[in-house]
């Protein structure tokens, strides 16, 4: 069938499996032209079917020769439905690694149950021993624990809060009000997007001896600049965060150095149905390639992974490895509060790379790719 991309919303609908699979051969040559890396060997990733996840599988296998075992929670294609891009990614990922002797792994399903980590462990013990690294990518709206499903949201902590945003149905600039949440709901969006699940993944892993020795972790946060503050960094999501990064000190105190890489902002499926960041996004895009220092997911995890193994790990006053360094430069932050103060409906076009922002945001789902043929009929059942 042609497959043409269908948005909802801030989601794609459809995925291209061809135009995936070229946009997961592009960060692999990436990787594989940044050197290899001396470092981890076998990295268990969680979250690995995209974004950040997907580019840290990619940087272990291709930039350390890591075998990779993967947890995704993705959908094959059904009757006249494509897959998700995520399992059109990690079947090209597989093929791939297996084109170079890399053992590649995969398993779908709920990273949260009990169940899908004892299928995780019970394959690491067979296949691996051990792994040296893990990595926790997983972004979730919600988690399910016993009976209870808790249900994460995006609003603030205190008063609401004002500010400009960008409806990407029709790119109209206009303003959107986050209302404050709930005790109840603050509580909710700790429980998905927390550090619990990460310690009990790490505290699984240990108990049935699946850690090395010399093992680490690492998860991803945000912090972002003072525009997004109040709904992010102050917000229900940023008390998840401050969550996230206690666990990151009791796992270390019980015996696995664990990290907190703080990243750049970027078009992701999570980001993209946040209000008000993707229009940051859009002039921070902008500000950034002027400058020449805008990096996409597979760079930062790239260098990332040239930080932690063989690279000098600079935290900050928290103890955070701060990806978002280059971000965070105050000429490029003053440069995007002067285009945000600036901006209206009439001039945003100027302001603002929104073409940059859509391009990344169809290749998400394997639209817009370079060489890809899209006129072309393709085979979605992979």
């Amino acid at each position: 069938m042609v497959v043409q991309p269908k948005v909802r919303g801030f989601i794609c609908t459809t995925a291209h499996p061809v135009g995936c699979e070229a946009a997961v051969k592009q960060q692999i040559d990436y990787v594989k032209n940044q050197g290899k890396l001396e470092g981890a060997k076998k990295v268990l990733v969680i979250g690995a079917s995209m974004g950040y996840g997907l580019a840290s599988r990619i940087s272990a296998a291709f930039g350390c020769g890591a075998a990779t075992l993967g947890v995704i929670f993705d959908k094959p294609a059904s009757g006249n439905k494509t897959a998700t891009s995520g399992w059109y990614n990690t079947k090209a990922f597989e093929k791939f690694a297996a084109a170079e002797g890399l053992y590649a792994k995969t398993v779908n399903g709920d990273a949260y149950s009990d169940e899908i980590k004892k299928e995780v462990i019970d394959i690491i013990k067979s296949h691996l021993g051990k792994v040296d690294m893990v990595v926790y990518s997983l972004a979730a709206p919600r988690r399910t624990v016993g009976d209870v499903v808790y249900k994460s949201v995006l609003k603030t902590t205190g008063a609401a809060y004002t500010n400009k945003t960008i409806d990407l149905r029709n790119n109209a600039i206009s303003e959107v009000t986050i209302e404050p949440a709930t005790a109840e709901e603050i509580e909710a969006t700790v429980k998905v997007m927390g550090g619990e699940d990460w310690e009990a993944w790490i505290e699984a892993l240990k108990s049935a001896d699946a850690l090395e020795d010399n093992a680490m972790t690492v998860a991803y946060s945000y912090i972002g600049p003072k525009i997004t503050h109040p709904m992010y960094f102050e917000g229900s999501i940023g008390e998840a965060k401050k969550d996230l990064l206690a666990s990151s000190r009791k796992i270390t105190e019980k015996g696995v150095k664990a990290y907190i890489s703080v990243n750049k902002a970027l078009v992701t499926q999570s980001s993209a149905a946040i209000p008000i960041v993707p229009l940051y996004i859009s002039i921070l895009y902008k500000v950034m390639k002027a400058k020449g220092n805008h990096e996409g997911c597979i760079e930062q995890m790239r260098r990332l992974f040239g930080k932690l193994y063989g690279g000098e790990i600079n935290l900050d006053d928290e103890g955070r490895i701060r990806m978002d360094d280059w971000e965070m430069q105050p000429e490029i932050q003053s440069e995007v509060q002067k285009a945000w103060d600036e901006l209206n409906q009439d001039n945003f076009k100027q302001l603002i790379d929104l073409d940059g922002y859509w391009k990344d945001f169809y290749a998400l789902f394997g639209f817009g790719i370079d060489g890809v043929d899209y006129d072309a009929d393709v085979d979605v059942n992979v």
